[in-house]
């Protein structure tokens, strides 16, 4: 059977690709799916004993067995914590304090903050006018998160002199007025890539993170479903 592997951070940078092909007889573990990649790529080894696999977007244990043409994820753990430089993401459904988030990633030798926030409109202008009661975000929690360290992990690939990172997402039911998101980046100037990297930030949370809202309105009516475009998924580099 034929599988399409998916390489993500430190695994993408030891194997030497992207992602490729490889094929495996019927009723293949991802125990031997790990085999296998560590047969063609030897300097995976270490890396890939800790690491996560998702199959078709779904986390999967060593036992499962795998289906022709599946797709198969190979990332880093999420840690959701900090580290250095400091990197934070997470799903919360906490109001998001802006202050306390960026006192956890500044360093002695930052001088400047970027700092994106979406916020729930009651009012919508663009397109058909419309009036707002509550948004409702959901998400698939532990690889929303993953995906929050992949999209950081990107960041830090196009802009080296960023510090620290923030990505996080509020679900639940929001009222108009609350913040929804915030995507935080610090440097040491504010000419080094802060502006640039917080929108590229929230650009590939909308197109890569498993988050969906549903809108609705003051008589109870759905306006909108669905931010989530997986098939956007593969613009890592």
């Amino acid at each position: 059977m034929k599988l399409k592997i998916l390489y993500f951070a430190t695994l993408r940078d030891r194997a030497g690709v992207r992602e490729e092909q490889i094929d495996l007889a019927s009723g293949a573990t991802v125990a031997e799916l790990k085999q296998a990649v560590i047969q063609r790529h030897p300097d995976i080894t270490q890396t890939l004993d800790t690491s996560i696999c998702a199959v078709n977007r779904e986390f999967a244990t060593d036992d499962q067995v795998l289906q022709n043409e599946d797709e198969i994820a190979l990332f880093p753990p999420v840690s959701g914590g900090s580290q250095v430089p400091p990197t934070l993401f997470k799903i919360t459904r906490e109001a998001i304090d802006m202050n306390i988030l960026l006192a956890d990633l500044i360093l002695p030798s930052t001088g400047a903050a970027c700092i994106f926030s979406g916020m729930v409109r009651e009012k919508t202008e663009r397109g058909e006018p419309r009036e707002t009661r509550y948004l409702t975000y959901e998400a698939y929690e532990p690889m929303a998160e993953a995906k929050m360290q992949q999209v950081a992990e990107e960041i830090r690939v196009r802009w080296v002199s960023i510090e620290g990172i923030a990505i996080v997402q509020r679900i639940g039911d929001l009222d108009p007025g609350t913040p929804t998101v915030m995507i935080a980046c610090t440097a040491a100037h504010r000419d080094t890539g802060v502006f640039e990297a917080a929108r590229y930030g929230i650009d590939r949370l909308k197109q890569i993170v498993p988050i969906w809202k549903k809108e609705v309105g003051p008589e109870g009516e759905v306006w909108i479903e669905g931010e989530y475009h997986p098939d956007a998924d593969d613009q890592s580099s």
